[in-house]
């Protein structure tokens, strides 16, 4: 299974420095300091809320498949070991790619709006005014009704003008046939519902969940696609408007950033935000992996940076309790924000 392949890999790259229960919090994309934090450290930006709705009680149960498989060995704290044959399976390529990343569950914001557009106007060719919406959520209902009337959807030449750019944008995506085919299957029109995914499963010969990580991925590269090249595809650009993650930072970390650029101390803001220094540390570090330009150098020496980076080759390493055993001169949060910054998002 795909789902089995992508928490090998997300394990291994933990390089068992963490519990399983952080892989669980990846793929939900909890917003909290150490989640983020391990996106950073550990280059996991592709899976960061690839399945923001996923049920503990799913994940665990792969989890118990992994280890019924002799993949990895899990202690009573949660801790892990995987096995030769894990480390192997998870070094292996995926077949798709994710960019969760920049989406965090938007995507299927952006196909909620699209499925409505395709039925409204699907009903509309076919002169039947009313059905019932494929969307029951009552915002994208409203966007879906401007958008409608924005676009002028009575002369009956929108259907057509969408028909076209969704042809000429999904030909340019460089992912397999079936993904697309799912994508389209997915859609509903007049007399034309679209596949549950019980019945794509069965008629891929996939696990349900495989059919929707191959869906995510398909929507990610459809939307890079339209991102990329928004002129192209001026009704796709306005479907997937505000879609993409553009504001990296959590809110708070964000209002942490606002005050810290305008020369603030940490310790002032945290007296400013009534917050403990530690999350406002969070915060620091938080931007310190998502700001390129971003200088730690007045929390930390070179020689500091120096040395725990070469502490993390040496030792092969970046877990804090045994790089702080190494180097206990150094801060928490100095090894922290070294660790962060030598971090790039994607």
């Amino acid at each position: 299974m795909l789902i089995q392949q992508i928490l090998l890999k997300i394990l291994h790259t933990f390089q068992q420095e963490r519990t399983v229960s952080a892989a669980f919090h990846l793929l939900k994309g909890k917003r909290s300091g150490q989640t983020i934090q391990d996106v950073g450290l550990y280059k996991l930006y592709p899976f960061f809320g690839l399945l923001p709705k996923l049920p503990r009680l799913k994940f665990d149960q792969q989890i118990d498949l992994l280890f019924a498989k002799n993949y990895i060995d899990i202690d009573e704290n949660g801790y892990y070991k995987m096995s030769e044959i894990g480390k192997e399976l998870a070094s292996q390529p995926l077949s798709i790619t994710f960019d969760s990343w920049h989406y965090r569950g938007n995507e299927h914001l952006f196909f909620g709006r699209l499925s409505l557009v395709v039925q409204s106007l699907s009903h509309q060719e076919n002169n039947q005014k009313a059905f019932i919406p494929i969307e029951r959520n009552d915002q994208i209902q409203g966007w879906v009704r401007q958008f409608l009337i924005a676009n002028r959807f009575q002369q009956h030449s929108l259907q057509s003008q969408l028909y076209e750019e969704m042809t000429r944008c999904l030909t340019k995506l460089s992912v397999e046939e079936r993904v697309k085919e799912i994508l389209i299957f997915r859609l509903t029109g007049y007399n034309e519902p679209g596949f549950t995914w019980q019945q794509l499963a069965f008629g891929y010969h996939m696990q349900e969940m495989d059919v929707q990580l191959y869906y995510i991925s398909g929507l990610h590269a459809w939307l890079n696609e339209i991102e990329k090249q928004s002129s192209n595809y001026p009704l796709l650009s306005q479907i997937a408007m505000e879609i993409r993650v553009e504001a990296l930072l959590t809110l708070s970390a964000n209002e942490t950033a606002q005050l810290f650029k305008k020369g603030h101390s940490i310790d002032e803001i945290s007296l400013i935000r009534r917050l403990k220094l530690n999350t406002i540390e969070d915060h620091i570090v938080e931007m310190a992996m998502n700001e390129p330009n971003f200088s730690i150098d007045e929390f930390v020496t070179m020689e500091d940076q120096q040395q725990i980076l070469q502490t993390v080759e040496n030792y092969e390493t970046k877990r804090l309790k045994t790089l702080k055993e190494i180097l206990p001169h150094v801060s928490y949060f100095q090894l922290r924000l070294t660790l962060a910054k030598g971090a790039t998002t994607q």
